[in-house]
This record gives C-alpha cells, structure tokens and sequence, in this order.
C-alpha cells in the first residue's frame, strides 16, 4: 500500500516562509506587499503562479514574471527553514506508517531543488519512497504526471494507493489519477473548499486514529 502526500500545508507549515520571500521580492520592486495569511490562497500551483499572483495584476503585462521567480528562489532558498515547521502530529503519523510497513511519498509543486534538502531536515526518521516536486518542462499538478510515476516507482496500484492533500488542486490531481481523496483541514485551505473539489475523506487533525479508521474504511484493512 501506498500513501502520498502533498507538503506545503499538508506536511509542513511553509507559509510564513513563503509569505516572507514573495514579500520580498515585492518591496524590491516597491509592489505593495500581503499579510500572511493572504499567501494561502496564491500557493497550490507552484512558485511560479505564485509570484503571478502576488504581483499588482495591472502591471503583469509589462514586469519580467521569470526574473521575479528567479528572485524569489534565491531567497527562498536561503531562508526555507527560518520558520517553517511540520504540523503537530506529522511526524508520529508518517513514523506510524512506516511502522506498518506502507509505503510513503511526497508530490509537490514546490520547486524539486528545494525538496530533498526540507525532506532531509524535517524528517529524518522517515524512508519516504519517492520524493517529487515539480521540475521545469514538467506539467505541475492538478495534472496527474506527477502521482502517476510514483505510482508506477512503487508499483502500486489506484486500489492500494491513497492521495493527501490541503487544497483543490490536491483533490483535482488524486481525481485525474483516478485516486481516493483525503482533504486535510489544518492545511491553507478551508472545508468548503476540499468539499467541493470532490475530497472523499476529511481529516480535522493528524492523528494515528483517524488515519487508521480510512484506512480500514479504504481497504477493509485489518492494522
């Protein structure tokens, strides 16, 4: 059995981060700048789109949108840990898995440089199985690319493998790759929205006992 998860408000909690970098890059270029919490709704679809987003939309026709994300990354990539953290429960949740011997991976499009190093930092106790972000050239999600070569790495099937996520971009890519849903909801997004994009199952929290019961629920499984 396989589970995968998405990382930017499912796994980690990188807003503030994220927030901070895309701020950055707007005062440089003396752009007004956002609150936090305003950051929630321009993650989901890479750094890219978010740097789309973040900037004055009357003057995107007439800003170089690749030389702000360039920018922005090399930011990022100097203070990706400064405040981010995994959610309470995260890791006993992922180290329980483990335990039981189902198989773990991340997809996200979050840039695939900057994967490992946060994997490695964050979770060292976990052996996930396959860790992916988006690449250039590559289609980021909700396309089903990303989940599909997991899948395929694993040799996992759509009945042994369940999707995590905190948006509707999540639950559009478990969709087109035919996956269940699970929609968190200590993530960026809200209920309504993870509801409407067709999640299968709710989480309110990261604990074993949840997790366990879909699971059972999914699989008739006996843990």
């Amino acid at each position: 059995m396989l589970v995968i998860f998405d990382l930017d408000g499912t796994l980690l909690n990188t807003l503030d981060d994220l927030a901070a970098a895309g701020n950055y890059v707007l005062a440089n270029h003396g752009f007004p700048i956002h609150p936090v919490e305003a950051y929630k709704q321009f993650v989901g679809n890479g750094i890219r789109k978010l740097v789309e987003r973040a900037v004055p939309q009357k003057v995107l026709e007439n800003i170089d949108l690749e030389s702000l994300f360039q920018e922005f990354m090399a930011y990022y990539s100097a203070h990706k840990m400064d405040k981010t953290m995994p959610y309470n429960g995260i890791i006993k949740l992922l180290e329980w898995l483990q335990n039981k011997g189902i198989k773990l991976a991340v997809a996200s499009n979050k840039a695939h440089e900057a994967m490992e190093p946060l994997m490695q930092h964050y979770f060292p106790t976990i052996r996930f199985d396959v860790v992916l972000g988006h690449k250039p050239g590559a289609n980021p999600k909700p396309s089903p690319d990303m989940v599909l070569e997991i899948m395929k790495k694993t040799r996992e099937t759509n009945e042994t493998t369940l999707y995590v996520g905190d948006s509707n971009v999540d639950m559009l890519t478990a969709a087109n790759a035919r996956l269940t849903k699970i929609g968190v909801l200590w993530g960026f997004r809200s209920r309504d929205e993870l509801v409407d994009a067709g999640a299968d199952y709710l989480l309110q929290q990261p604990n074993i006992s949840d997790f366990e019961d879909i699971m059972c629920q999914f699989g008739n499984l006996s843990l």
